[in-house]
């Protein structure tokens, strides 16, 4: 197989994305991506990738590749963004935001070489109940995109790596690396997309988890003109509005009110609670919220908070753009779960963490090129329709109605870019039908 088979989008986005990379090497991250797609086996190293792409005689070359890649990703990241944007623009109504999704996520590594890593606590502890893993942090940013069968689908476009301080002395000093803590490369990295989505003149929101609320995050973000949405910790230090002035006077009016509030009385009292109609989980769900402006300083001034009954007790929930409504804040905070979605098939599905590399650039590149690939293949199925994708008629006990995982969708790419093959080999042939009925069943099992 070669890389023409691949269908014309992915030939277009890559060819655009890899017009910002060396001249002489930039045709290689399109037979890393088909690589990366047709890697096959438990442990989808780097090798596999090549395997995979028939380039064995060229190996170093593809190596080398992945370091001068992760150190050059911001632009062909970039190109992705847009692309992502013109293909989904038009959908969009004409009140719609620009949806983003934040968090970080770790990769396992193995060896004590591997630039980068080190030990960090595991947010999703396995069957041997780890606190801990050796490996690398990755701080994602994705854009939240709503399919019109499907629901929200977070598409990752850029990532950056988090190296503990102490840490970084073991990376070697002509690298340049600093230290930078995570809210510091989220703020890089939100400032980064909202400079290169102002061109479609739409509001822009980004959902983070309460661990990214803070100020240090929430100035840059509002500064760059994106809204956040989070989750509010209980003890937060909330004021009231400040009280209008009766007189003109001298000097600058007053940010935040004089008394304080707390959440534990708002949540205890029993007026002001009201129900409301939720879309969340694809599902319209009635919701018991009580919903207040107050001035918060890590936000710098007014937001809207938003308490909302549970059945594990009562939750808080911010936006710092005060008109937004408590059902669209909502909302927004139940989309902040795709992006959970999109690690667990970016490591399970796509191979995230089995590349197993020393150099700090080639796993940042390694990274970068799995993201790409996982936007690329739901790009690709976004038009597709569900019969293509994946066909339950073989399994009557499985639901018709489901939604096609990433997994669906990438076999889906998979059997597409084999039946190309298939017909560019035998165009010029007369096959038996029994031997054309079986090749279309090697075609259904592949992948």
């Amino acid at each position: 197989m070669n890389v023409a088979t691949l269908p014309h989008l992915w030939q277009s986005l890559v060819g655009s994305m890899a017009s910002f990379l060396h001249r002489r090497s930039a045709w290689r991250l399109l037979v890393v991506l088909f690589g990366l797609l047709f890697a096959q086996g438990r442990r989808r190293t780097v090798t596999t990738w090549i395997r995979a792409a028939q380039v064995q005689e060229d190996f170093p070359s593809f190596y080398y590749f992945l370091g001068s890649l992760g150190r050059n990703c911001a632009l062909p990241a970039v190109s992705l963004l847009r692309a992502v944007l013109h293909h989904l623009h038009p959908e969009l109504p004409s009140d719609a935001a620009i949806v983003f999704t934040l968090d970080d996520t770790p990769s396992e590594r193995y060896g004590p070489h591997v630039q980068g890593a080190g030990i960090h606590h595991n947010p999703s502890r396995g069957p041997a109940d780890a606190a801990f893993l050796y490996g690398h942090i990755w701080v994602t940013l994705c854009v939240m995109v709503c399919h019109p069968q499907w629901g929200p689908i977070s598409l990752p476009i850029r990532s950056l790596l988090y190296v503990r301080k102490k840490d970084v002395p073991k990376i070697p000093a002509h690298y340049g690396w600093r230290f930078r803590s995570k809210l510091e490369l989220a703020a890089e990295l939100v400032r980064w997309a909202a400079d290169m989505s102002r061109f479609l003149g739409l509001p822009m929101h980004v959902v983070v988890d309460g661990a990214y609320a803070k100020k240090p995050f929430m100035k840059e973000a509002t500064g760059a003109g994106l809204q956040v949405i989070s989750r509010l910790r209980r003890d937060a230090g909330l004021r009231t509005l400040p009280r209008p002035r009766r007189q003109p006077r001298r000097g600058r009016p007053a940010v935040y009110g004089s008394e304080a509030i707390r959440l534990n009385l708002r949540a205890r009292q029993k007026r002001g609670w009201q129900t409301v109609q939720v879309q969340q989980y694809g599902k319209v769900k009635e919701k018991r919220i009580k919903t207040f402006l107050a001035t918060w300083r890590p936000a710098g001034g007014v937001i809207r908070v938003v308490l909302v009954q549970e059945e594990t007790g009562w939750l808080a929930w911010f936006s710092t753009d005060p008109e937004l409504s408590a059902e669209l804040i909502l909302e927004r905070a139940a989309q902040r779960t795709t992006i959970e979605e999109t690690f667990h098939d970016v490591k399970e599905v796509e191979g995230l963490g089995e590349p197993q590399l020393r150099n700090i650039w080639s796993n940042v590149g390694a990274m970068e090129a799995t993201l790409w690939e996982f936007t690329l293949v739901e790009l690709w199925a976004w038009d597709q329709p569900q019969e293509a994708i994946c066909d339950r008629s073989e399994s009557p006990w499985d639901d018709a109605e489901r939604r096609p995982s990433h997994a669906d969708r990438r076999k889906a790419l998979q059997r597409w870019c084999l039946r190309q093959e298939y017909q560019r080999l035998c165009q010029d042939r007369l096959l038996q039908p029994e031997m054309q009925e079986f090749v279309e069943r090697l075609l259904r099992q592949a992948g």
